[in-house]
């Protein structure tokens, strides 16, 4: 009898918890976020040239700047916290983040999780290869040794699209790495024959190299994709803040300062 009753009390407990983490999900946060002057945003510290880490381990980077700015227009203070990528979209739904920010690629496939801010960047896919390789283009990399990053976005770019690359390097499959500046060790040291990365964090990390006038940066394998903030489908007009705050942004010609500030160049998507 009163395990009975034990067990019952115990299922109206969980159906209570589940039934407000719902009420929970569906609320805006933007009235909190104005009242609390802050707003915490979710980021991989390791992804030069958008949020990483500096030699003081300073956080520095392009969506560092621009999430600044963003917030600056309504006077919020922005709160960068370090999470595990692979559990972005869990740590925006539990709310223990307002917003994914950091090189976060626009896919259908996250479209189904989350909502996404206007486009403010594109990205692709590139080859890199050492030049004395002779590795000029990507059908050159013919039973050639692919590396590319666990988890990236390359991953579904080469599962989606296989006859670019899947379908003629050696064993139909690319060598895994956890992080990028162990695969450029292996490319260096001619273990792997080339590296399927983004081209900003190509790019970037390249040009911090003393021998990078030995490298190839081989693009139009895959299309080009877009760069957004990432934020929970409740969150309407947050999305409306961050896609207002772009737009005079850009028209101040303050987003073009910060693309110039860590590309060289402006690489902003016209707002």
């Amino acid at each position: 009898m009163k395990k009975g009753l034990l067990v019952a009390v115990m299922a109206i407990f969980v159906l209570t918890l589940v039934a407000c983490g719902k009420s929970e999900a569906k609320e805006d946060q933007w009235s909190r976020i104005e009242k609390d002057k802050e707003v915490v945003v979710g980021l991989d510290d390791s992804f030069v040239p958008m949020g990483f880490r500096d030699k003081d381990d300073k956080l520095v980077g392009f969506d560092i700047d621009l999430a600044k700015a963003v917030f600056d227009e309504y006077g919020i203070k922005v709160k960068f916290t370090p999470i595990d990528w692979s559990m972005k979209e869990s740590e925006l739904k539990n709310e223990s983040i307002d917003l994914i920010w950091n090189g976060y690629t626009v896919t259908d496939a996250r479209k189904k999780k989350v909502d996404f801010s206007k486009p403010y960047m594109k990205n692709e896919q590139v080859l890199v290869t050492l030049k004395s390789s002779n590795i000029n283009k990507f059908s050159d990399m013919k039973d050639k040794t692919l590396g590319a990053q666990n988890g990236a976005s390359s991953i579904d770019d080469m599962a989606k699209n296989p006859e670019v690359l899947t379908d003629i390097i050696a064993n139909n499959e690319p060598e895994l790495y956890d992080t990028f500046d162990v695969a450029f060790i292996d490319l260096n040291n001619k273990r792997i024959d080339g590296l399927i990365i983004d081209e900003v964090y190509a790019r970037y990390y390249i040009d911090k190299q003393k021998n990078k006038d030995d490298y190839n940066i081989i693009t139009g394998g895959f299309d080009a994709t877009d760069f957004a903030v990432g934020m929970r489908k409740s969150d309407k007009k947050l999305q409306t803040k961050i896609n207002d705050a772009f737009k005079t942004l850009y028209d101040e010609g303050k987003m073009q300062e910060i693309s110039k500030k860590w590309f060289g160049d402006d690489e902003i998507v016209k707002q």
